[in-house]
């Protein structure tokens, strides 16, 4: 799926949460446009690759929405060394040589600068490979696996998503006082669900709990009745679900069907969202989860963030949207401090930058490994309408809490 228009991912969009009145937008989208700006130059060519279809399609689209109100906003602005940007969407369909040969012809083919997103471990890191091979800059924004940043790091990535283990070292003590620290957990077989595991298995050790049961199901999986029936006779505290995109969404609506809240069985895992709510309702989501990024986010750049979504999709962004903004906005800004498109110069610029990451604490590139150190939020699901998304916010932990130890680095950057 190349090059997929606006209007195509505008029909597939089902968000639709109420427009909201936000004021302070900067003067340069207040102003009424008279027209393309005249550029002299060839654009800058961002090479999206995101899976645009399967069990994570609708946070890919979310990603894509998110970027392109980023490259909005430069190109109205001016655009980035006086270069219009330009974006060139790419399916990955979460397969690894679908993803290999797309991020190729990316390169290749169209001669793009950078390469983002991603949400399959495998798929991150064979990308990664990639990119390094051609000498590219590449930004993940959805894997979380914790190898991109760990044993397999490489000086051309950078990690905008928290890991697996400062998600879960984030979300875990908040389930273990909510439900309790007895837990049976149903796991995706991927890389990415096998992470989520061990993450929260070791999180949940440090808390003095056990595993009472492990339950593994196929990606893409759409009934999770019978795994949760099971999980359900084994009378945990909670059933951690390691699960994500539309595999969630299944999973909850399974969970809510059984009842399973009824026999004191709560519900939760390492990361949930807007993006998972809003299939849901209100009234059929729950648990607790770890969160990326929330509307409720009290900062004025949150602030224009939401509106700048909601002028051009009509709809408030998801924490998907988020990651598509705010990653491609860090990677045209180092572009512009390091007054090039060169691989080597953008990379140093990124390398220990501490910006503005729409939160509230600091949010920086480690230099040691490029993860993206920040703010882990907590949120609880309510089955009720909260003014702006679906969790109520437990806490906003700092990523430096969560982050492992700058001194015991796993990362050998080559």
């Amino acid at each position: 799926m190349h090059n997929i228009s606006r209007r195509r991912f505008l029909t597939l969009t089902a968000a639709t949460s109420g427009a909201l009145a936000f004021g302070d937008w900067p003067d340069f989208l207040q102003r009424p446009q008279a027209g393309p700006l005249a550029y002299t130059s060839e654009p800058i060519k961002v090479g999206m690759i995101d899976p645009l279809s399967g069990p994570y399609h609708t946070s890919s689209i979310h990603d894509v929405h998110g970027a392109t109100v980023a490259v909005d906003r430069f190109n109205k602005g001016g655009g980035v060394l006086g270069r219009p940007v330009m974006i060139i969407e790419a399916d990955d369909a979460s397969d690894l040589d679908t993803a290999v040969r797309a991020a190729r012809k990316l390169i290749k083919d169209d001669h793009v600068h950078f390469l983002m997103g991603t949400f399959n471990g495998e798929v991150a890191l064979a990308v990664a490979a990639v990119a390094k091979q051609e000498n590219r800059l590449f930004m993940v924004t959805g894997a979380y696996v914790p190898e991109l940043t760990g044993s397999e790091c490489d000086s051309h990535t950078f990690v905008f998503m928290p890991n697996a283990l400062m998600l879960s070292k984030a979300v875990t003590p908040h389930l273990v006082k909510t439900y309790g620290n007895h837990w049976f957990m149903i796991t995706a077989e991927t890389m990415d669900g096998r992470a989520a595991e061990q993450a929260m298995t070791d999180a949940l050790m440090a808390e003095g709990g056990d595993v009472l049961g492990l339950l593994s199901t196929p990606f893409g999986a759409t009934d999770f009745s019978a795994a949760l029936a099971h999980a359900k006779s084994v009378k945990p505290d909670a059933v951690i679900l390691n699960l994500y995109g539309w595999d969630l969404v299944h999973a909850l609506k399974a969970y809510s069907r059984l009842e399973l809240a009824k026999e004191q069985i709560g519900v939760g895992g390492m990361i949930g969202g807007e993006q998972i709510g809003r299939p849901l309702g209100y009234a059929g989501n729950a648990g607790i989860w770890g969160l990326i990024w929330d509307p409720k986010v009290r900062s004025e750049s949150s602030r224009r963030f939401i509106q700048g979504v909601i002028d051009k999709y009509h709809h408030t962004p998801t924490s998907r949207c988020y990651h598509g903004y705010a990653a491609m906005t860090q990677m045209l800004e180092a572009a512009q401090r390091a007054g090039t498109t060169d691989t080597q110069a953008v990379i140093e610029a990124l390398a220990g930058h501490e910006f503005d990451g729409l939160k509230e604490g600091r949010s920086y590139f480690r230099r040691s490994d490029h993860q993206h150190v920040q703010d882990v939020l907590v949120g609880k699901a309510y089955g009720k309408e909260l003014g702006l998304g679906h969790y109520q916010l437990l806490a906003m932990v700092p990523g430096d809490a969560v982050a492992s130890a700058p001194d015991q680095p796993v990362c050998r950057l080559s």
